[in-house]
């Protein structure tokens, strides 16, 4: 065995190209193996690493766009030499011609396997946390600058609109039409949002703050002491009744309270590693904002996902529906006959996915849809400006941007509002489902959700969404003709030395290709994980810690003892510890913060509900546990 504890990602390619031809030796032999691996080899010393992350996702994603009906494929576009008389790549050529013709267009019977070989191969790196540049992290900001641009220029058809609306009445009979125009998608849109919120209370909320950093640069046990709270937050959200314990917490903290000063603090947008593509853009928000929207955001989830009228339709906590209904729509693109019912059809589903989601939901759409009782309280709660990594002040004209509490419901609200009073019947209403921005439409609606859905200024990826074809895809779901062919995706970076976050990442990453029967791409990450960590226990052993799913003798752990205490065997592994902070802080702190975050009982289970019903989780106030700081320590297990 080598000592270098590196891992090679030609190698890990090779390994994976090798497990290919085990499987498919008559499509793709040895010969075509060699030449393959050849040009991998080739084209990665002359592109760098990029060939792997950028240049094949590329040939990835213009195949995925092929699947779906969209454009055909074209090798010459996309920098690969075509196959004589074709447009289809020589590059994995065997595996593209049994799921496209040779003008680039999908087959009459395509292979489910050769795609799922294919995404793999062209998506293995394609979320690869690489370092990314000055230019890259400068188009992200310039992308997120334009979006606010375009938010003030559609600003204008949005208040058009909100001045047509008390002028149109619209009877239950028309409702339940075809609706066309953008004002009566709006009526029936701020009808359906007033209906969702005409049992709810937003100031029946328990504050809380987050797990993230704020702007206004508050520790963690900092935060629960009160030196600024914005006059207009505070106009809403009372701060005796909402910052405070009680009358007595007041009370004594009135020193605190004289001193306390009323300055409407900005948000400040940070970059954030994503993937090999860039970073992503996030926001903190100031800390008197985010403890509201902690609150205000988790009342409105339990509210929408327990109400009948939105509960089977938005989700925040389950993503099983919309992954279960992309993989229903690639089996069967145009419906079906219910297996309940000789004459109920189902509806075949599409799949739409929303670009810069999050930054295109204006305020003036917000205010235009939501009812104005609850717009109260979520202007109170918004920050209106944000501070760009340059130190330049941008007045925010979107509701809420990414890192905001709030951010994720009202995007899944209001797309939800808008398709739901778009569309022309019950069945179609029933089958929309929306999770943040995975939109999933039956196949028919798509033409009017996508006009509908940007006529108030959100944004289709027509690249992503899949009504065409037979692939779909959502919430991590990739379909195609019932098949699930979603890729492994790589995105921690190996390291060479000890890690918590790259050996529980990359033992997962393992378990995952031996699950899709890669073994040997799984014995050669086992083999650098080996290298770098010595031992490692497998499932076989049912241990409470990071294990693989098979592991030879050789590398299993040595170190056994029995735990007379326990009456069980146990082993000496690794095992990812959190870092513990213990930080005592005054009475009235501990209390306010036992009564936001402690405070929750035990979930109800129906064999023991007579036991655990009521039941406080264990909980410790002075205790706090620091974000990205696991250690990898030895534990006997």
């Amino acid at each position: 065995m080598v000592s270098n504890k590196s891992l090679d990602e030609i190698k890990l390619i090779a390994a994976l190209l090798l497990d290919v031809q085990t499987s498919h030796g008559v499509v793709f032999n040895k010969r075509v193996l060699k030449l393959t691996l050849n040009k991998v080899i080739s084209r990665t010393r002359h592109e760098g690493l990029g060939f792997l992350t950028k240049t094949l996702p590329r040939l990835g994603k213009a195949f995925d766009k092929a699947l779906s009906g969209n454009t055909p494929l074209s090798a010459i576009k996309l920098g690969f030499e075509p196959l004589p008389n074709s447009e289809l790549p020589r590059f994995l050529g065997e595996f593209f011609s049994r799921v496209l013709h040779p003008d680039g267009t999908v087959l009459r019977c395509p292979c489910a396997e050769s795609v799922s070989v294919l995404r793999q191969v062209l998506y293995l790196m394609y979320k690869y946390e690489l370092p990314y540049t000055a230019s890259q992290e400068q188009g992200v900001l310039d992308k997120f600058v334009k979006t606010e641009q375009d938010l003030h220029e559609h600003s204008g058809i949005l208040q058009a609109i909100a001045c047509s609306l008390p002028n149109l009445y619209t009877t239950r009979r028309n409702r339940s039409k075809a609706i066309k125009s953008s004002v009566d998608v709006a009526r029936e849109a701020k009808i359906l949002l007033s209906r969702v919120f005409s049992s709810f209370d937003p100031q029946d909320i328990v504050p809380r703050h987050g797990p993230g950093a704020v702007s206004t640069k508050e520790r963690l046990w900092d935060k629960y002491r009160w030196s600024n709270i914005s006059s207009r937050i505070a106009s809403v959200y009372p701060i005796d009744a909402f910052y405070y314990t009680s009358l007595g917490h007041v009370n004594d903290r009135q020193q605190e309270l004289f001193a306390l000063t009323s300055n409407e603090s900005n948000a400040k947008v940070i970059l954030v590693p994503k993937d090999s593509r860039g970073p992503r853009l996030i926001s903190e928000e100031p800390v008197d904002f985010q403890w509201i929207q902690q609150g205000l955001s988790k009342a409105i989830v339990h509210h929408v996902e327990h109400i009948e009228l939105t509960r089977h339709n938005v989700f925040f906590t389950d993503q099983e529906p919309n992954r279960r209904a992309a993989f229903l729509g690639s089996l069967y693109p145009n419906g079906r006959i219910s297996a309940l019912s000789d004459t109920k059809r189902q509806l075949g589903y599409a799949t739409l996915d929303l670009n810069e989601a999050s930054d295109r939901v204006s305020l003036d759409l917000v205010r235009l849809l939501f009812p104005s009782d609850i717009i109260v309280y979520l202007e109170a709660c918004r920050s209106q400006a944000t501070t760009l990594p340059t130190g330049v002040s941008l007045k925010l004209k979107k509701f809420a941007p990414m890192g905001s509490a709030l951010c994720f419901p009202i995007l899944a609200l209001t797309t939800w509002a808008i398709l739901t009073a778009a569309a022309p019947d019950r069945d179609t209403r029933e089958s929309i489902l929306v999770y943040g921005d995975d939109v999933v439409v039956p196949r028919t609606f798509v033409p009017d959700a996508i006009k509908h859905l940007e006529s108030f200024g959100l944004k289709v990826n027509r690249d992503k969404s899949c009504y065409n074809g037979l692939f779909r895809e959502s919430c991590g779901m990739d379909a195609f003709n019932g098949v699930n062919v979603t890729p492994v995706r790589l995105r921690t970076l190996w390291s060479t030395s000890p890690s918590p976050e790259s050996y529980t990442s990359w033992i997962s990453y393992a378990n995952s290709f031996y699950d899709k029967k890669y073994h040997n791409v799984y014995d050669y990450i086992v083999e650098r994980l080996s290298l770098v960590y010595g031992d490692i226990p497998d499932d076989d052993m049912h241990l409470a810690c990071p294990s693989l799913r098979v592991v030879p003798d050789s590398l299993r752990p040595k170190r056994i003892r029995t735990n007379v205490a326990l009456q069980k065997r146990q082993w000496k592994v690794w095992d990812v510890k959190s870092v513990p902070i213990r930080h005592v802080m005054d009475g009235w702190s501990m209390l306010l913060r036992y009564h936001t975050e402690g405070s929750r009982t035990l979930p109800s289970y129906s064999c023991t509900s007579k036991n655990f019903e009521g039941q406080i989780m264990p909980f410790s106030v002075s205790l706090y546990t620091k974000r990205r700081a696991s250690m990898l320590v030895r534990r006997w297990r």
